[in-house]
């Protein structure tokens, strides 16, 4: 369902186990025939981890220049600056950003800058970045330099997987600063409608599930409750049969939301 003419996929600090699934399970044969997958498990050298990310950014580049439309992905740029704490540490720089050096900042952006459109005739790179946040903590030196680095950021909650909801995107702090122009106007109403009765329900969630909202007593709150079992079904659901259908479906789940919650 990826409209790229390659993949390229580098694998930073990965289990060797982890590397082989990938390839021959969800890759397979048929996604290898379009994929070049760049790989430095997690027991080799930091230089050799800190070099994947940049040797599958090469590769990206050289398809890129080829006037190919490439999708890079990178997981995990958290590992690719660790690698990169090990080196700069062992080198005589002090570590500032809890544990990371000053230099850290460079390598990421280093990276990510490498992505987008060429010039001319050349194709364009799109490039998805992993990172692990170590305890749910947004304000870690790696999250908080790609933040300020890249056009959005798509956040997975961990308490939306343990209730069984995946992907597990957490719509209210995820952004793209792309979106208002990648869609029409009566789409970026939608989703702001969408944005804020999910906002709404998660204000008041602690309240509503203990049973303390009479309703009727705010509107706006009735609303969200009843379009928030919706709303979390659809942001479970694959793509309909294109993003018109997708953005018809949300529509309903706005719409469908019964009046009378008395």
């Amino acid at each position: 369902g990826v409209h790229a003419d390659v993949v390229v996929i580098a694998l930073i600090g990965e289990r060797g186990r982890e590397v082989r699934e990938f390839v021959e399970r969800v890759l397979g044969v048929e996604g290898m025939r379009r994929a070049v997958v760049v790989a430095a498990t997690s027991d080799q050298s930091p230089l050799v981890r800190r070099r994947c990310g940049f040797t599958g950014m090469a590769v990206a580049e050289h398809f890129r220049d080829q006037g190919k439309h490439v999708l890079f992905l990178a997981d995990s740029v958290t590992r690719f600056a660790e690698a990169h704490r090990e080196i700069a540490l062992a080198s005589g720089e002090g570590g500032s950003l809890r544990g990371y050096p000053p230099s850290t900042a460079h390598q990421i952006t280093a990276l990510c800058e490498r992505a987008g459109p060429g010039a001319g005739t050349q194709g364009d790179i799109t490039a998805v970045f992993s990172v692990l946040v170590a305890g749910s903590d947004m304000e870690e030196p790696v999250a908080d330099i790609l933040r300020g680095v890249l056009d959005g950021h798509v956040v997975l909650d961990r308490a939306i997987a343990e209730r069984g909801r995946f992907p597990a995107i957490d719509l209210l702090r995820s952004v793209s600063r792309a979106l208002p122009a990648a869609a029409s106007e009566a789409e970026n109403t939608l989703i702001s409608a969408a944005r804020q009765r999910l906002g709404a329900y998660d204000r008041s969630e602690m309240m509503i599930r203990a049973g303390l909202y009479t309703p009727g007593s705010d509107p706006a709150l009735d609303e969200a409750i009843g379009s928030w079992p919706k709303l979390d079904k659809f942001l479970s659901e694959d793509e309909w049969d294109d993003t018109t259908a997708s953005f018809r479906r949300l529509a309903e789940c706005l719409t469908s939301a019964p009046k009378d919650t008395g």
